[in-house]
Parts: C-alpha cells; sequence; structure tokens
C-alpha cells in the first residue's frame, strides 16, 4: 500500500476518526452518525449495536442483525465510560423511543473481541486463497521487486527483524527515507500462526491489492475501536468536515 498512514504521539488522547466518503463514491455504504460523538462516517466503517426484542443490546460487528439498531464510532475507552456513566443507554432510550434498554455487560470488549476476530479470520481466508506469503526471505524478496502491498509484524517479532522487513519494503516502493513500515499486530505470533493454519507466523506480507484492501479495513476497524495509533486508514478526514453536525443523517436505522 502506498498512502501514509497517521500517527499520533505516545500518550496522547486519540479519538477514533471517521472516514469521509460521499454517496458517489461507495453506494453501498452510506454515511451514518454516531450516537455518542455525534460526528459521521462510512457505514462500513462504524459499528452497529442492535436492539433484540427483549430490549438487549448487543454489538453487531457486520451490521447483519434484523431489526432496529445505532451507530457508534468512538473507542474502546470512551464507550465504557459512556456504559459506565449510563450515558450510552440514556441515547439509545431517547434514540429508540423505549425505556426498554438493558446492555450487554462489558460490551466495549465483546466488540474488541468480535473486531479481532473479524480482522484474523479474514486474514485466514486471504491466505487460503493464495493471497500472503510468510518467511523472511520471501518477504524480503517480494518486497524489493515490489509485490507487496501490506505488510504486517507480530506484537513479539524483533526489532531487528521488523526493521530489515520494513527496509526491504521501502526500497520496492522507492520510499526510502519516509520511514514508512508494516503495522505492528496487538496479537503475537501464536494467534497469527492459528489465524493462517502456520507455523512460527512472525511476518506477513500481502500481495495482492483487493485482499490487502479488504485485510486492512478489518485491521482498520479493529485498531481504531482499540485505540491505537497506528491504525490505518483510507482518508484521514474526518466525515464532520463535509457533513456539519445539522446535517440529517441517521444515526438509528
Amino acid at each position: 500500500m502506498r498512502s501514509s498512514w497517521p500517527r499520533v504521539p505516545i500518550g496522547s488522547k486519540r479519538r477514533t476518526r471517521l472516514q469521509r466518503t460521499t454517496p458517489n463514491e461507495n453506494r453501498h455504504s452510506p454515511i451514518r452518525k454516531c450516537i455518542l460523538s455525534g460526528e459521521h462516517g462510512d457505514r462500513a466503517t462504524l459499528i452497529r449495536l442492535a436492539l433484540g426484542p427483549d430490549g438487549t443490546v448487543a454489538p453487531d460487528v457486520f451490521a447483519k442483525a434484523p431489526g432496529r439498531g445505532a451507530w457508534i464510532g468512538v473507542n474502546h475507552e470512551e464507550l465504557a465510560k459512556a456504559q459506565d456513566k449510563g450515558k450510552l443507554a440514556g441515547l439509545l432510550r431517547r434514540a429508540f423511543k423505549t425505556e426498554k434498554i438493558a446492555l450487554i455487560d462489558d460490551l466495549a470488549g465483546r466488540i474488541e473481541r468480535g473486531l479481532e476476530k473479524a480482522f484474523l479470520d479474514r486474514l485466514g481466508l486471504e491466505a487460503r486463497a493464495g493471497h500472503l506469503i510468510l518467511g523472511a526471505e520471501k518477504i524480503d524478496a517480494a518486497s524489493r521487486s515490489g509485490q507487496v502491498r501490506l505488510l504486517l509484524h507480530a506484537s513479539d517479532a524483533s526489532t531487528d527483524g521488523s526493521g530489515k522487513r520494513d527496509q526491504a519494503w521501502r526500497v520496492g516502493e522507492d520510499a526510502e527515507g519516509t520511514g514508512k513500515g508494516g503495522v505492528k499486530l496487538p496479537v503475537d505470533r501464536d494467534a497469527l500462526s492459528a489465524a493462517l493454519g502456520r507455523q512460527n507466523a512472525v511476518h506477513v506480507a500481502l500481495i495482492d491489492q483487493k485482499a490487502a484492501d479488504r485485510v486492512t479495513h478489518h485491521l482498520g476497524r479493529w485498531l481504531n475501536f482499540k485505540g491505537c495509533s497506528n491504525a490505518p486508514l483510507d482518508s484521514a478526514s474526518n466525515a464532520s468536515e463535509k457533513w456539519g453536525p445539522d446535517t440529517d443523517i441517521p444515526a438509528i436505522d
């Protein structure tokens, strides 16, 4: 991937940034409004909370559950605080026009685990389709020849090993001196190996652009929700820059 990903200084508070998209750019992913922040974002990048028949509100990571739902675009910390203080429940009661609201325990944790699983499952599918390569020598060779579209490192990858893979990628992308590098994941080699059905998966390189885009989508949703500063985004712009707070964009559907 050739795009530059935004970085946030360590220790700074990072608000999840919602992608800016126009209806003409993605007709199948309309704009929705975060019920907590009021900011607008592409439906595909937000997370849906589904309202069950009994009034229970639970995560709907893939936005496929029937019935009504609300959209959120904040990160784990902000959502957990809103739930603990009762703010989320209050907003949902008003939005759904019902007092029958019951939030599941550890809603933020459930969402994070769901997003992690979605990412790892996607990575496993791309591995089975032959869209990625493993192994330091193979990755370095593919990187230098300009084949690599996305580079990932396990959380327990050595600094030296990650640095060498990153350097080879910069050479192939003609990006030497830019500091461009792969994404360090918040999962270790054991989790990656289990997802890919391989042994000792420390570094992963996607060599198909469409596959890299699919993986980046799931990775961005997950890391954004975790509040990670290295989350990949298709756009660094906030949707609220285009659609103001008074724009009639739904938070419930």
